[in-house]
């Protein structure tokens, strides 16, 4: 869903994943796994979002637990849907140039779970510069680093969609960023 038409300025992509997850201890044999990777594009120079993405992703090595459908609202059928995490992987460079574009994330997770599994012969999708927008958030505002809710609320910016779900987080810590870009402080 990216504009089409005009010029683009200074792109960003903004991405937050949901992993496989339990409430405690992951069953013998299983590991977290990205199940779905919620992309939003910005538009540094025209201060806007100007694409959204949902890519599910199919777990190889984990089950959707009930708990994981509870906070994310992916499905097991819903997962096992999605495309495999190298053809994931792939589509975020054909379809958002990740390999070339910089991008940003809530936190270092995101960042550690990609390059969890992309250890051995996967190949890892982003560039080599990533923002943490956690840490800008706080260091830019002064205050301790907090979720993202917490930080729309601070930035008095409404949560828009459901919490935990991947392309809606991106979309709303897309908003944080330009909050931040307005005020010029923004790194890049």
């Amino acid at each position: 869903m990216l504009r089409t038409g005009g010029t683009m300025g200074r792109l960003l992509n903004v991405i937050d994943v949901e992993a496989t997850c339990w409430d405690g201890v992951p069953p013998p044999g299983q590991v977290s796994e990205i199940i779905e990777i919620g992309v939003c594009v910005v538009d540094l120079d025209a201060g806007e979002r100007t694409g959204r993405d949902r890519i599910l992703v199919r777990p190889e090595r984990s089950a959707v637990s009930a708990f994981c459908t509870e906070l994310t609202g992916i499905t097991p059928a819903e997962a096992a849907g999605g495309v495999t995490f190298a053809e994931a992987c792939r589509l975020l460079i054909e379809r958002h140039r990740s390999d070339s574009r910089p991008w940003a994330s809530w936190g270092d997770y995101d960042r550690k779970q990609f390059s969890r599994q992309c250890e051995g012969s996967r190949r890892y999708p982003f560039g080599s510069v990533h923002h943490n927008a956690k840490i800008v958030f706080a260091e830019a505002l002064g205050r301790r680093r907090q979720g993202m809710a917490g930080a729309l609320e601070s930035a008095g910016l409404p949560l828009e969609g459901r919490h935990h779900n991947g392309a809606d987080d991106a979309w709303n810590i897309g908003a944080l960023v330009l909050y931040l870009a307005e005020r010029g402080r923004w790194p890049g």
